[in-house]
């Protein structure tokens, strides 16, 4: 049979239940403030994901480098004199030297021909009618020196019988009415002779002024021929110096306007690099400075011979001539690497250089705060003010001493981390 409980037990297993919840209740809230005051648990991150490196004070070489190309120093690009049609290709690219009389291409133009044989035949037309008119500016002066040989003749012919006259006179053989019109024939006949002398000098000269303007319009029709027979004679392209073809950007049937690159020749032996150098960095390059180009065969010493002054594609355009033999298989338009020397730093800390951060600007690295360089456990958050940069280090202004190791590789996957472990 149930046996009635006391009240008091009620009350003592009540008092029991309410002692646990607020025991509960205060467990919950101390064990829920103790956890939101820990910090939060650091991401762990792949060691051998990561670069790292060490900050070092001493030398810092500031370099800038781009890819770039080999390509000859003397070019020579052949453009059409005129408008034509490609008709053969006679010689292709290739290493082979070629002479400067080497036919590269063979152009077509009625036009050009029509031409050459008009500017032929007008040529041929004007030296006709400068021949014609030396023989009849010839006989012309003939005729005059004929008449003032006759004019002198009957001169000297009265001359002589006024004289004789004068001598009748004296000895009263003959009127003086005869005398005088002789000596008056005689002075006639003189002056006429001058004057006949007169004209024969302008004559002489009429005549070579004649044939120098004849002679001016032959020169002209000459040079009018010469130059259309230059525009034939440049149907067939030539190499024009001693070279290597490099390109023939034309096709057979490609109809070409005056001016259009035909080919390109090249003298061998001479190269140069082309490097292309981000516009960012190219502001302290300067003509001069050392430069080492690797070629895929070996690295060869040069220095800045020039540089773009404009910026195409985000890069400039630097030239570096050699200083030193370049390797066997270097030729034109092989693929190089090229780095230029800026300057070096003395006494400057520095480390390698991160993936993120230009130079003069403020950066978020991480920093190893447990375990070695070599053997990293720990890293944490720092701020770090970056100063001049080179190809792979950069200068430290402030946030970090000698002897700290930064993780270089990119971390922005953990941005909204502070630490990060490695393992």
């Amino acid at each position: 049979m149930d046996v009635p409980r006391s009240p008091e037990v009620a009350k003592r297993k009540k008092a029991k239940r309410i002692l646990f919840s607020v025991a509960t209740l205060i467990v919950v809230v101390f064990v829920t403030v103790v956890l939101a005051k820990l910090k939060p648990a650091a991401p762990t991150v792949e060691r051998a994901t990561v670069w790292h490196d060490v900050v070092k004070r001493g030398e810092m070489l500031r370099s800038v480098r781009g890819p770039g190309t080999l390509v000859p120093e003397d070019i020579r690009w052949i453009t059409a004199t005129t408008e034509a049609t490609v008709d053969r290709i006679v010689t292709l690219p290739s290493p082979d030297i070629l002479k400067p009389d080497t036919v590269i291409l063979e152009l077509r133009d009625q036009k050009v021909q029509q031409a050459l044989l008009d500017a032929e035949l007008e040529l041929k037309a004007v030296e006709a009618d400068l021949a014609s008119l030396k023989v009849r500016l010839n006989n012309e002066l003939l005729q005059q020196q004929s008449d003032s040989a006759n004019i002198q003749a009957m001169y000297h012919k009265a001359k002589i019988q006024a004289e004789a006259n004068e001598l009748l006179l004296k000895d009263g053989l003959i009127s003086p009415v005869i005398t005088r019109i002789s000596q008056v024939e005689a002075a006639e006949l003189e002056n006429r002779s001058k004057i006949e002398q007169e004209k024969l000098k302008i004559k002489a000269n009429s005549i070579d002024a004649q044939v120098n303007a004849e002679q001016a319009r032959v020169s002209q029709k000459e040079a009018l021929y010469n130059l259309r027979r230059s525009e034939a004679d440049a149907l067939k392209v030539r190499a024009g110096i001693e070279g290597v073809l490099q390109i023939v950007p034309v096709q057979v049937g490609q109809r070409v306007p005056a001016g259009t690159n035909l080919a390109r020749v090249a003298v061998p032996g001479r190269l140069k690099a082309e490097l292309r150098i981000p516009e960012t960095q190219a502001r302290d390059i300067e003509i001069g400075q050392k430069a080492i180009v690797d070629t895929r065969n070996g690295e060869v010493e040069g220095r800045v011979a020039r540089t773009d002054p404009g910026a195409q594609n985000g890069t400039v355009v630097v030239d570096v001539s050699f200083t030193q033999p370049l390797p066997r298989g270097a030729r034109p338009d092989l693929s190089v690497d090229g780095t230029v020397e800026l300057e070096r730093l003395e006494n400057v800390l520095y480390v390698g250089r991160p993936a993120f951060g230009q130079e003069q600007a403020t950066v978020s690295l991480f920093k190893v705060t447990q375990g070695t360089c070599e053997v990293p456990e720990e890293a944490e958050r720092t701020t770090v003010k970056l100063g001049r940069n080179s190809v792979n280090t950069v200068e430290i202004l402030g946030g970090l001493n000698v002897g700290d190791c930064v993780i270089l590789s990119d971390m922005s996957a953990w941005d909204g981390r502070d630490r990060v472990r490695l393992r």
